[in-house]
């Protein structure tokens, strides 16, 4: 039924199917087709259909798919039914504004902490998570068994950052610091551009403003 060799494009739509279905009023119909799915997202119908068919198999000809058993499906596939425990380098302001953010806990991701090298950072946030300094960083990511890491760090400093997380297990790194990263086989990295989607969102504004 669920293809685990399925591609990047497909994985990235995946959680914006979910967020729609999600966002469905309570009185919307039990079911849905690929086609009204489609139209609410401005994607095709086929593509859809070909992405759902990689998580779920409980589509029906004429019927569609029951949204609660959709949505059941694209949870466990993108393992939201899960929390994996995760860490941030960097402490300055994006780095504490995701650490605070509890949004991510909808998607099995828990940051237990941040780390910095300056120690006029350490203490807690606003909601009580800790920000250690980065001497501490071996210890914790051992205590708690830490796989996932995030990076938000000023470029220079990023490389190191990633170093040590994979030096102390972390297979998973999310990064945000605008430079590409090195990583050992084995090791998968998301590199989060926010210059590149803002370079599309300035492309196309123009584009729409025009229209």
């Amino acid at each position: 039924m669920q293809d685990q060799n399925i591609s990047s494009p497909t994985l990235r739509r995946l959680p914006t199917y979910l967020n729609y279905l999600k966002s469905l009023p309570k009185d919307h119909p039990e079911n849905i087709s690929s086609a009204v799915i489609a139209s609410a997202l401005g994607l095709g119908e086929v593509q859809v259909r070909k992405d759902l068919a990689c998580v779920c198999n409980k589509g029906k000809p004429k019927i569609g798919y029951i949204i609660k058993d959709l949505i059941n499906c694209l949870e466990e596939f993108l393992g939201y039914n899960s929390t994996t425990n995760a860490v941030i380098v960097g402490a300055g302001k994006l780095g504490k504004a995701l650490l605070d953010y509890v949004g991510f806990e909808n998607y099995g991701l828990n940051i237990v902490a941040a780390f910095d090298k300056n120690p006029a950072l350490q203490g807690k946030t606003e909601t009580g998570k800790n920000i250690y300094i980065l001497d501490k960083f071996e210890e914790v990511c051992k205590r708690l068994n830490i796989k996932i890491g995030i990076i938000t760090v000023p470029a220079e400093n990023a490389q190191e950052a990633c170093d040590l997380m994979v030096k102390n297990g972390i297979v998973a790194i999310w990064n945000f610091a605008p430079v590409h990263l090195k990583v050992p086989d084995g090791v998968i990295i998301q590199h989060e551009n926010i210059a590149a989607s803002l370079a599309l969102l300035s492309k196309r504004l123009p584009e729409r403003i025009n229209a």
